[in-house]
């Protein structure tokens, strides 16, 4: 039996909030309760180098009509892109705006991501919610922390919600197994809800059996499945929503079967990036097409927020 993803009767939310996340659970996207999003924020993160396998996708107008095409519940943007090229599709693509983020080039041994942009800023591009980076277990995330909590209660103010991109990080948790085992991504999941997301990205927790003495004793014993990994870290987010990561691009099958898995397990939905724009256009459109269908066929919670299980 498929988990029963949170829906919004289930959450205590301002009226703003809860109207901007109705617009993207239900109006845009699959429409059904489910959050499927298209990142474009990569080329701040990872440089010009993400585009070079899809040479149309250095314009952010295509990652605008795959979004608008494909059914996306909303792009991610850096203000940058959202005051250049937004204003075309105003209106037709919900804007999530991305307020924080760095490049690639320091390490992440003391990784943190500075903010470049307000709520206020979100407010006046019409944005539906605000994204923020949290690099959990970093030397620096007393920094983080305290910076998030300035955005979070903007956001209170505004009636905006706030999705955590919640990635583990940071040489101390490194040592601890790395930034990909189930105990970072678990732990991160907790630390949104903890801090205040309304709605968390991690990314898929995997299992190093080479690092598996490094964990805290508590993971160390844990054999789980896949679905199971997700299910706790859903588990984890509480009453925070939680959205997979793509992560870098993957075959259609391993795409499709974390897909499933994750929709089994409970989650929201997906903030996949580059394993949908690196694609040709058509290529993407049909992959965003078949995630959608699958949202609907595992569990889908209806317009009134109730969840019916098939």
């Amino acid at each position: 039996m498929s988990k029963r993803p949170l829906t919004l009767e289930d959450l205590d939310l301002s009226i703003g909030k809860r109207t901007r996340l109705h617009r993207l659970l239900y109006k845009y996207g699959p429409g059904n309760g489910r959050l499927m999003i298209l990142p474009i924020d990569q080329g701040l993160e990872h440089g010009p180098r993400d585009f070079f396998v899809n040479p149309e996708s250095l314009n952010p107008e295509f990652q605008l009509r795959l979004a608008l095409e494909g059914g996306f519940s909303g792009i991610a943007f850096q203000i940058g892109l959202a005051e250049k090229y937004l204003r075309t599709f105003a209106g037709k693509v919900p804007l999530i705006l991305k307020i924080n983020g760095k490049t690639e080039v320091p390490p992440d041994d003391d990784a943190f991501s500075p903010c470049n942009a307000s709520v206020e800023d979100a407010v006046r591009l019409g944005a539906d919610a605000v994204g923020y980076t949290c690099y959990v277990g970093s030397p620096r995330q007393d920094d983080d922390f305290i910076q998030f909590g300035k955005v979070r209660r903007d956001a209170e103010r505004a009636g905006l919600p706030v999705i955590m991109w919640a990635y583990p990080r940071g040489k101390f948790m490194d040592a601890r197994g790395g930034k990909e085992s189930l105990y970072a991504v678990d732990y991160a999941a907790r630390v949104a809800q903890e801090l205040g997301a309304d709605v968390v990205k991690v990314n898929y927790p995997k299992v190093d059996e080479e690092k598996r003495a490094q964990y805290p004793k508590e993971y160390r014993e844990l054999k789980l499945s896949k679905r199971e990994m997700l299910e706790k870290v859903v588990a984890s987010a509480g009453k925070t929503l939680t959205l997979m990561s793509g992560g870098s691009k993957r075959t259609d099958a391993e795409l499709y079967d974390d897909v499933r898995a994750a929709l089994e397990a409970g989650v929201t939905g997906f903030i996949f990036g580059r394993n949908m724009w690196q694609r040709r256009f058509g290529e993407a459109l049909e992959v965003a097409g078949k995630i959608t269908k699958m949202t609907h066929e595992v569990s889908r919670p209806v317009a009134s927020g109730k969840a019916a299980l098939v």
